[in-house]
This record gives C-alpha cells, structure tokens and sequence, in this order.
C-alpha cells in the first residue's frame, strides 16, 4: 500500500479527527512500554552482588543495548527523510494531518498546548542545563556534570545542522497560540526534551541513595517519558511542526541521548567507577 493511497489518507484524516483521544492512547502505550523495557531490565540486566558477571560484562551489556537504540533510531529518522525525498508522499500526510487539526481542534485546546510547549523551548532548557551543571559541580560530580552539558549542548547544535540539510518548510500556524521560524525538519523541541530529560533521568537514577525505593527511579524515567512525549507533541497540535517532524525530532534526540550515556558509562568504567546499577 503507498503512503498516500486513499485507504492511508482517509486513516490519517479520522486520526487527526480524533487527534485528543489518540495522543492520550499514544502516551499511554510509550509509558506502558517503557516500563516493560524497565522491569526487564532491572530483572536481567542489573548486576547483583553474588552475580559472578564481571563489570566489564555489563558494561559490554549497556554498550551493546545503546548500540541498538542508537541503529534504530538512525534507521527511523532516515525512513522519514527518504519518504519526504521520494515525491513528498509523506509530505502530503503531514500536510493533511496538519490542516485537520487546524479546522477541528477548539482554542481552549490550543491555549492548553500553547504552555506545555515552553517545556522545550531553548532559553528554558539553557537555564535547566546551567542549575543541573551547577548542582553537580556542587556534589563533585565531574564527570556527569561535563555529560550532562554536552549532552544539552550538543543537541542544540546537531539539530541546526540537520534543518539545514532538508531545508522543510513548516506548515501554516496562524492562530496566533505560537509561532516558529526557522526549518521544520526534525523539531528542536522533540529532540531537545527527549535528550535534557533523558538525560535528567539518567542523573537521578544514578544518584538517588542506593536504599532509596526502586520505584522512584522508574518514577523518574517515566515523569522524563511524559515530558518529552508531551512536549514534542505540542509541537504537532499547535501546528508549528508536521507529525513527521516531531517523530524525526524523537528519533534523533533518542540516538543522540543513547550515545551520551553509553559515552558517560565507559567513561565511568575507565576512571574505576561501578557500571551501570
């Protein structure tokens, strides 16, 4: 079936009809898979005291599991940039996507979008990057406070460098909510919020007290899901970016927040620090 057949538009028009209903499913479905992936991972991959696993084997283990996110997150991001190459196809979803939600969303919505958005924005990220480093150097966390900046920062300047390479234009947004300039393709915002809290997560899962409960980690991954989800989201509702941009934006930010932490695990394994928990 292609991309733009009449089976394929008509679903997206009655998705995007349906558009409040979808993204709470959709939430919904990302959180309950992410803790899926959490429980495995805290029932096989973390390393106990009598496990007779050496560090290294773990290490090798998170290494390997960012490769995978990082492949597959590569592989996603490139599918939709070769679909918006290949005749706009997919451009046409997105443009039909976008002006179904611009004739059918109410004001009260958009107005509710329009604060959830600023989660994203660069200047309330910069200020979040600046207290976080703070507080680490504080608690002489080096390590994770150096991480932790070029994590923020690295996607601040890896996005500009791919909205110049595809050069999309953003799609109408006049209801005066928000506005945007710029590229559209992938969404700062989306990549933005998946890597700087992401990233937060990460912290506090490795800086929590060890006897604290183990469910305030997960808490912590999964309060750091929602908002990223949720923020990237905004950008579609609010029509300042096509869907095709927001899951570009999620794909990236998630291969370059994989690279990050497995960059700060094997740093932490090469100053002798404990792996991964």
């Amino acid at each position: 079936m292609k991309v733009d057949s009449p089976a394929v538009m008509s679903a997206v028009e009655a998705l995007a009809t349906h558009a409040l209903p979808a993204f709470g499913i959709a939430l919904l479905l990302v959180l309950a898979g992410v803790a899926v992936l959490w429980q495995l991972g805290h029932h096989y991959g973390v390393r106990r005291q009598e496990s007779r696993w050496p560090p290294i084997a773990y290490l090798a283990g998170h290494l390997m599991l960012g490769f995978a996110v990082i492949a597959g997150s590569a592989a996603l991001f490139a599918e939709i940039a070769e679909e918006l190459g290949e005749g706009e196809q997919l451009g046409r979803l997105d443009l039909l996507f976008s002006d179904t939600l611009r004739s059918t969303l109410t004001r009260e919505v958009l107005q509710i979008f329009a604060v959830l958005t600023h989660l994203g924005d660069p200047s309330v990220l910069t200020v979040l990057c600046v207290l976080v480093a703070l507080l680490l150097l504080l608690r002489r966390q080096r390590l994770l406070a150096a991480g932790w900046v070029l994590a923020v920062a690295g996607n601040a300047l890896l996005n500009p460098a791919l909205k110049g390479i595809f050069a999309r234009t953003r799609p109408v947004h006049d209801h005066g909510f928000a506005s945007a300039q710029g590229w559209s393709f992938p969404s700062g915002h989306a990549s933005s919020s998946v890597v700087a809290y992401g990233m937060l997560a990460y912290l506090l899962v490795r800086l929590l007290p060890a006897h604290w409960p183990a469910g305030l980690r997960l808490a912590a991954v999964l309060l750091a899901t929602a908002l990223a989800f949720v923020t990237g989201s905004s950008r579609v509702f609010l029509q300042v970016h096509f869907a095709s941009d927001v899951l570009a934006g999620f794909a990236s930010g998630t291969a370059w927040l994989a690279v990050c932490i497995g960059t700060l695990e094997l740093a932490r394994y090469r100053t002798g620090q404990r792996p991964a928990p």
